[in-house]
């Protein structure tokens, strides 16, 4: 069985934040392939999305499924976002017939409801979430209540070719890989629960976005360079060195440092001091006894020289910063102990 460990699959600290071991085989292959198109579509990553398509159309998703898969994108990420998806399917598919490779086109769907799309979108937002939506926001901009309720569970949930479940499987893939859209993906994981989705199935399409689609991420313009194993001991999570600094008569040694989600190094100090230049994804540096920092690209932390301090990744990004070794002469390094779970979530959950 295979299974996946995860200290944090998602930030905020709230959704599924300590999801322990994930099975993916709570999915079918063909969800689990739906899901992953559907977060690299939503990333924009046409490289991870063509493979996915591929694997999917290996594991038996049909073309028209695909088809609704990346014409929902539009819907939750935007037209240029579901354009470029469908291009590439587009590609990929005389790709595979050029190959002589014939893949299932599934039926299409039915004849809409009849009606307006508005009335019998509202009667499928309702069946979908288990209530009447209604009042604050929609109240406040009816607009979007009524291209909610007229066109997206309307025009496009009425599109029987696709159940709801598998749609809301493709939904919460899509939410959870793009940062920002927290509120929007919990409430499609109660939809999606809602519709019959497990909580173990929510949790492995959180993993896939998390391990397969965001992966490892160029977070900066600078190299991401080797795997850090000289310095593996003192961290937890993998990190990546790549040294950026060759003339030793300039004594000014820098290199870029990368950390996985939820990676951190261990409590040291250094005798010289050290400065840390933030250039990618979203990270944390805290001092002992202080509360920690949150750092993004073009944040500066000047650590003097014998303080006590760690740093690393968000639980779910990757982090970049360059470190510069101040007095490389005489500046020694000491290694302390290990940042524990719970100092970890207490520096980089959000209040």
């Amino acid at each position: 069985m295979k299974k996946v460990v995860l200290a944090a699959i998602f930030a905020g600290c709230g959704i599924l934040a300590n999801a322990g071991e994930v099975s993916m085989e709570a999915l079918t292959k063909k969800q689990q392939k739906i899901a992953a198109a559907s977060a690299y579509a939503a990333r924009c990553d046409q490289v991870g999305l063509k493979k996915a398509l591929a694997e999917g159309l290996d594991a038996g998703v049909t073309v028209n499924e695909f088809k609704e898969v990346l014409v929902q994108v539009y819907a939750y990420c935007g037209f240029p976002r579901s354009l470029n998806a469908l291009t590439t399917f587009q590609q990929l598919l005389e790709e595979r017939e050029a190959a002589g490779i014939s893949d299932v086109e599934g039926p299409l769907p039915g004849p809409m409801p009849e009606g307006k799309s508005l009335d019998f979108g509202t009667a499928n937002q309702t069946k979908l979430i288990g209530v009447e939506v209604k009042g604050g926001l929609y109240d406040f901009a009816p607009a979007i209540d009524e291209y909610l309720k007229g066109h997206l569970f309307g025009d496009i949930f009425a599109r029987d070719n696709l159940d709801w479940q598998t749609r809301e499987v493709a939904t919460i893939a899509m939410l959870a890989a793009v940062p920002g859209l927290e509120p929007q993906l919990k409430g499609h994981i109660g939809i999606g629960k809602h519709n019959g989705l497990t909580d173990a199935q929510v949790a492995a399409i959180l993993a896939i976005v998390q391990t397969q689609v965001k992966g490892m991420e160029q977070v900066s313009d600078f190299p991401l360079g080797e795997e850090n194993t000289g310095y593996a001991q003192y961290f937890i999570g993998k990190s990546y060195l790549a040294p950026l600094t060759k003339d030793k008569r300039l004594n000014v040694p820098v290199a870029n440092v990368t950390f996985e989600p939820g990676c951190r190094n261990n409590w040291h100090k250094h005798t010289g001091g050290q400065l840390l230049i933030a250039v990618g994804g979203v990270g944390y540096y805290q001092e002992r006894g202080k509360a920690a920092q949150r750092l993004l690209p073009g944040d500066v932390v000047e650590i003097p020289p014998d303080v006590d301090h760690w740093h690393g990744a968000a639980p779910d990004r990757w982090f970049a910063h360059l470190a510069v070794t101040c007095n490389p002469q005489t500046n020694k390094t000491t290694w302390l102990e290990a940042v524990s779970d719970e100092e970890y979530q207490a520096a980089t959950c959000e209040k």
